[in-house]
This record gives C-alpha cells, sequence and structure tokens, in this order.
C-alpha cells in the first residue's frame, strides 16, 4: 500500500516538464539550505578540511552551489521514471567506444565512479549506449519502500542490479560473456578494519575493498569514469583505461589510483561531489592493525 502510494506520487511528479521540475527544485533547495539546513555543519566541515586554503567567501559559494546541485539531482533522479532514451542522451554525453571496443574483443570491464552528480542518469546512459550485460553494484537502502522505487528506476531500460552485501556470488554468472560492471567506489565502509586506508582530501580516508577483489578476482578491466555539470541539467561523462590488467597489480594499488583520481576530479568541480554523506565517521586502526589495511 505505502509503496504504491509512493510510487504513484513520485511518477506523477516525473511528468512535469524540465523547467517546471527545476523550479521544484529550486523550493526544494531553500528548504534544504535555508530553512531546515540539512546537514549543513556537516558540509562545512567537510569542505573546510578539503580545502584549508580557501577563504570563507570561496567555500560559501561551494556550499550553495552544492545545495543547489543535490536538489537538482532530487528532481532529476525523479525524472528517470518517464524520461525518454532520446531526452537522456541529449542531457548526457559520453565517448563510449571505450567499452565497445572491449566488448568487441570478448573482454569484461569495471567503471569505477564517485559520488558525482548525475551518477544516477550516468547509469542508464551507459545501459543504453551498451549491448553487454551491464550490471550495477548497489548499496540496499534501509527504507524497503524507498529501495523497491530505486530498483524500478535503476532497472528501466535493462540494468541488472547487485546487492553489494553478496556481490562476489552474484557475478559470478556473468562471467561466461562479455559483460560491464559499474560501482560507485568511493562508499563509506561499515567496517574500519577490513578496508584500505587512504590519504584523500587531507585526511585518512577508509575505501572498500570490493571493487579492486571483484576487478582481481575475475579479470575486469579497470575504468575510471567521472562526471562533470555542464550546465543545469546537462552533463558530460569521460572514461579512460586505468589497469588493463589488475590481476597483475599489487594489492591496494588500484584503491589507491582511484582515490588520487577522483580527489583531482573533485578539485576541478567541488560542488559536484556530495559532501553530505558522512563520509568520515570512521577513524583509521591503532597502531598494530594489518598493515594491508595501509598502504
Amino acid at each position: 500500500m505505502w509503496y504504491y502510494l509512493l510510487f504513484a506520487c513520485c511518477y506523477l511528479i516525473s511528468l512535469f516538464p524540465f523547467p517546471v521540475l527545476y523550479a521544484i527544485s529550486d523550493v526544494v533547495y531553500v528548504s534544504l539550505y535555508f530553512v531546515i539546513g540539512y546537514r549543513k555543519k556537516l558540509v562545512r566541515q567537510h569542505l573546510q578540511q578539503a580545502f584549508p586554503d580557501y577563504d570563507q567567501k570561496a567555500l560559501q559559494q561551494i556550499e550553495k552551489k552544492y545545495y543547489r546541485n543535490l536538489a537538482d539531482m532530487i528532481m532529476e533522479t525523479l525524472k528517470m521514471m518517464t524520461i525518454s532514451p532520446a531526452s537522456l542522451q541529449k542531457r548526457f554525453q559520453c565517448d563510449l567506444s571505450l567499452l565497445h571496443r572491449i566488448a568487441a574483443e570478448g573482454k569484461s570491464c569495471q567503471i569505477q565512479l564517485g559520488h558525482r552528480f548525475n551518477w544516477e542518469w550516468a547509469n542508464l546512459y551507459f545501459k543504453l549506449g551498451t549491448n553487454v550485460p551491464f550490471l550495477v553494484v548497489y548499496m540496499p537502502i534501509s527504507n524497503p519502500h524507498v529501495d523497491r522505487l530505486f530498483n524500478y528506476i535503476r532497472r528501466r531500460f535493462g540494468t541488472i542490479l547487485i546487492p553489494a552485501d553478496r556481490v562476489l556470488e552474484a557475478l559470478h554468472p556473468w562471467q561466461s560473456q562479455p559483460h560491464i560492471t559499474i560501482l560507485v567506489a568511493d562508499q563509506n565502509p561499515s567496517n574500519p578494519r577490513r578496508c584500505y586506508w587512504m590519504p584523500f582530501l587531507n585526511r585518512p580516508t577508509a575505501f572498500y575493498k570490493g571493487p579492486e577483489l571483484i576487478a582481481r578476482r575475475f579479470g575486469e578491466i579497470v575504468i575510471w569514469g567521472d562526471i562533470q555539470k555542464i550546465k543545469r541539467g546537462y552533463y558530460r561523462a569521460t572514461i579512460r583505461e586505468a589497469f588493463t590488467h589488475p590481476q597483475q597489480t599489487a594489492e591496494g594499488l588500484i584503491t589507491q589510483e582511484f582515490s588520487r583520481f577522483l580527489e583531482a576530479q573533485i578539485h576541478q568541480q567541488p560542488e559536484n561531489w556530495v559532501w553530505s554523506h558522512r563520509r568520515w565517521k570512521h577513524r583509521p586502526p591503532q597502531h598494530g592493525a594489518d598493515a594491508s589495511q595501509k598502504l
């Protein structure tokens, strides 16, 4: 009952044209930033830590742009329920020739992204532009109704969803054919002792071992992906091959290089990364922890 009410409300909103959706987004922005102050203190702490050389005016500009982007992301995600392939491909651009070449060679690859707006549109766009199985590793949402709604949205163009809590088991049946795995690789791990710790945005940061483990175990070519916001409602993604033979790399190197790549992209367009996540709620292990957790 509650799911169908949620679905109906979101579906009706998604039918609005983009100008109306962005007018609603403006109201959402004012509510989030000025009225509710959604995690504003946390966002400020993160920005000050990441950009210690920026003055207060520059940090505030990033902060406000971030909340505008967050509001747009909310409305753009709802729009995914009814957006046409042609409309999506007009608003989101990426040269996919690298993916086509890898598939033509009979190989599989893994695209690692950060929480860069709009990663949800990227999931749909990449699926539309490729002909091999497209697997998205996702973190289940605690609210079952919202989780079900997001599953519907993400599967709309044929994406295959792989829950992160059983990823190795779920990926195994696809290894006999070329495929593409995509995952947002900057999630905050739940267990700070079962991850890699990397210097990232001026502080030790935990990264899941999973993306690297998947690439090394299944031999998926590793690709870095990034998304830039060109203007409101328009995005451009770039992809590049990072590790052709992940099994031959030293443990932790793939994760280390991804953290450096993502950090560089964040510095280029800082308002386009999710600063309101509780990304640094864990502390590094004390001395004596397993040395493989640190690089």
